[in-house]
């Protein structure tokens, strides 16, 4: 047999071994059992060639004439379910099935050995082919997912490839000696078939190329081989020991070569996917020096920009002791300020399993459910889905969760491509879940060092305290001591009008030093107390007629209390004494109306996994805070009274965070000042689950005055 006979029969034989492959798999749709009719009548027209060219029968070259008319019927209908249209059935599929009769009956007349006919069954084939191809071309550019526009140029174009090579195979009729170029190529086309058939998901340029080279490269491997050991080393009585030494090498060499090819091809061909790879790795490597969350999230979403892989991409951090999330940094399309834990619980639940979780696919994976998928998932996915509505614009994308120290979602980075579907492969999720794990380790070392900074400088004021209370407050009161003796009347007469004013002076302003020294102890060294349970109506309630006895005035401050509220592990002195500052301070800022509200924070049901708490929120009516102020609210003898000392706010937050809560302020221009407080429920055995007193409704206080 000559090379064109013997190559009929390999890839005759090839074709139908990937028409099997595919129905072995078990799961035949109709796209699957097109394919193995187009790849079976590919094998069965070349294995009727080489039966012609061995037994030169007649009835093989009429059985190769009807496999050639059946060829473009099958390959037409296998486009049109690769890429399917949204219209109805395809004009060319009715042509196609038109021009076949005249064709079969041209074929098993006594004509077709005749020039013409076989002209005429060419042009047949060759001219549907390629407006199949032509068709599934133009289906590929109309669609909007990249990975559909890639598989289908490189099916395109393998395929115009082999039918020009195999349509160049027919000069042997008039005498060109050409090698069977064609016949190889079209078993490479139905690979490349074979290869999209099989994926579940639509597979990407890098896949197929990538499993194509290997398998090619493997394969001369394997051939090369076995004609060294075997042809050349050894003869008919070792073959046996040459192949099994043959069969080693090729298992030696594999694995070294598999992966040698795939890193050429990554690097040679594959831009897109080395341009996220690089924008991970460059925000990798920044993100090993990086401590402070807000220059992670700017380095992030400076990377993800730069790789020009996303249009959009935000990162939302979870509240420490809710269950929302709110926005921390983001590019592309409007991210959404807050994402309400309660909303998008379903979501959440998925991710406290699982790594990440691309919405696009699951709404596809949904769409395309069996009758027999089970109710209870399919409810599932489309609560997961209707959750991701909650993310705005930010819906359909790749959402990858970000975790802590103890595997607890801390936070969700959540990436979108608007310009086509499918725009993110499973490697490409990886990198995006690599990139969220280091995201999280800044996160904890960032707490991490805060802890640390706090602590140093809560040990340095603690020794300047100690200093203070032994350097200033013993002078203080020497001078306060000599101040009120020089104010007593010295022999039944009273001082000068204005020594007398001079001496109040001094009196008043030792008086501030001195509360400005307590109130530096307070800070460094803050009474531990006597922390317990209480309710905090209770406490709010009784705190708010304290005030009330203090001073008359115009100030108008009204009551909310929830209903049902767990109780607090606190000291009830502490948190009275920072309700008192908080109000005191809306007061001398001018606010007309104050209103003090407490709510639960989380589920109600214990089960539920959400973090409960009490929140004590207090709203005023005054003119607020100016933006350049609130980032500086807490620190430390930082102030915007006249006569503040800075402390009061910094004391509060101190006794808050000592308690496992925290103390908020949201200040919009010009509309009042509202200090929220949260306290974590308590968790001690045979607490009591919720305290029974609550208003039924806001209570109205005496008013109180305005500062002098």
């Amino acid at each position: 047999m000559d090379l064109r006979t013997r190559t009929s029969l390999f890839c005759g034989a090839l074709a139908l071994a990937i028409a099997v492959s595919i129905l072995l798999r078990g799961r035949r749709r109709s796209a699957d059992l097109f394919f193995a009719a187009f790849a079976a009548d590919i094998g069965l027209w070349y294995i009727a060639q080489w039966l012609y060219h061995f037994v030169q029968a007649d009835v093989w070259v009429r059985f190769t004439a009807i496999l050639a008319v059946l060829l473009p019927q099958l390959a037409i209908n296998l486009f049109e379910v690769i890429v399917p249209r949204l219209e109805r059935r395809s004009q060319l599929v009715r042509v196609a099935g038109v021009l076949m009769v005249p064709m079969l009956v041209l074929v098993l007349s006594p004509l077709h050995r005749h020039g013409l006919v076989r002209g005429a069954v060419m042009l047949y084939v060759f001219g549907l082919f390629a407006a199949g191809l032509y068709s599934l071309a133009l289906r590929g550019e109309r669609s909007r997912s990249r990975a559909t526009q890639r598989r289908v140029r490189f099916l395109v174009f393998t395929g115009a490839l082999a039918a020009a090579f195999t349509l160049a195979d027919f000069l042997w009729f008039i005498g060109a000696p050409l090698p069977p170029v064609g016949a190889v190529l079209s078993i490479v086309f139905l690979f490349v078939l074979a290869e999209s058939m099989i994926r579940e998901r639509l597979v990407d340029l890098y896949d197929i190329l990538g499993q194509l080279v290997v398998s090619t490269a493997l394969a001369f491997c394997l051939a090369g081989i076995f004609y060294v050991f075997v042809v050349l080393v050894g003869g008919f009585n070792t073959m046996y020991l040459n192949a099994i030494l043959a069969s080693i090498v090729i298992l030696v060499l594999f694995e070294p070569l598999r992966d040698k090819v795939e890193q050429y091809i990554h690097r040679a061909f594959f831009l897109e996917r080395v341009d996220l790879e690089r924008a991970v790795q460059n925000a990798r490597r920044q993100l090993v020096h990086v401590l402070q969350v807000s220059e992670m999230m700017q380095v992030v979403m400076t990377e993800l920009e730069a790789s020009r892989r996303a249009t959009g991409a935000v990162l939302y951090l979870r509240e420490p002791l809710g269950s929302d999330f709110e926005l921390g940094l983001s590019f592309g399309p409007p991210a959404l300020p807050r994402v309400d834990g309660v909303t998008a619980r379903a979501l959440v639940e998925r991710l406290d399993r699982q790594a990440s979780l691309v919405l696009e696919e699951l709404a596809q994976a949904l769409a395309d459910r069996r009758p027999d998928t089970p109710p209870a998932e399919l409810e599932r996915d489309e609560q997961i889905l209707a959750a991701a509505e909650a993310l705005g614009a930010f819906r359909d994308g790749v959402i990858c969760a970000i975790r802590g120290e103890k595997r607890n979602l801390v936070g969700l980075l959540v990436v979108v491509d608007d310009r086509v579907r499918d725009a993110f492969s499973h490697d490409d999720v990886a990198l995006l879940e690599s990139l969220s794990i280091q995201v999280g380790v800044v996160i904890e070392n960032s707490r991490q060092y805060r802890r640390l900074q706090e602590r140093d400088r809560l040990a340095a004021l603690g020794q300047m305290a100690a200093g203070l209370a032994h350097e200033v407050k013993n002078p203080l009161g020497a001078i306060k001591g000599a101040a009120q003796l020089l104010a007593e009347p010295v022999d039944g007469k009273r001082l000068d009008p204005h020594a007398e004013e001079f001496i109040g002076i001094i009196l008043e302003e030792v008086d501030r030093l001195d509360r400005v020294v307590g109130s530096v102890l307070s800070y460094a060294r803050p009474a531990k107390g006597n922390p317990g349970t209480v309710e905090v109506n209770a406490v709010v309630r009784r705190t708010l007629q304290v005030l009330s006895t203090e001073r008359e005035g115009e100030t108008q401050v009204t009551l909310e209390l929830g209903a049902a509220l767990p109780q607090v592990r606190a000291d009830a002195e502490q948190l009275r004494q920072v309700l008192m500052n908080l109000v005191r301070n809306a007061q001398e800022a001018g606010a007309r109306h104050v209103w003090v509200t407490t709510l639960l924070q989380g589920d109600a049901a214990p089960d539920q996994g959400t973090k409960r708490g009490v929140e004590i929120s207090v709203r005023d009516d005054g003119p607020g805070i100016e933006p350049t102020a609130l980032e500086s609210l807490f620190v430390p003898f930082f102030t915007t009274k006249d006569r503040g000392t800075g402390l009061g706010l910094a004391v509060s937050q101190r006794i808050i965070e000592d308690l496992g809560g925290r103390i908020d302020v949201v200040s919009p221009p010009g509309a009042g000042a509202t200090f929220s407080i949260t306290l974590p429920a308590a968790t001690s055995p045979g607490e009591p689950a919720a305290t029974r007193s609550a208003s039924k409704g806001p209570e109205p206080l005496p008013p109180q005055p305005e500062p002098a």
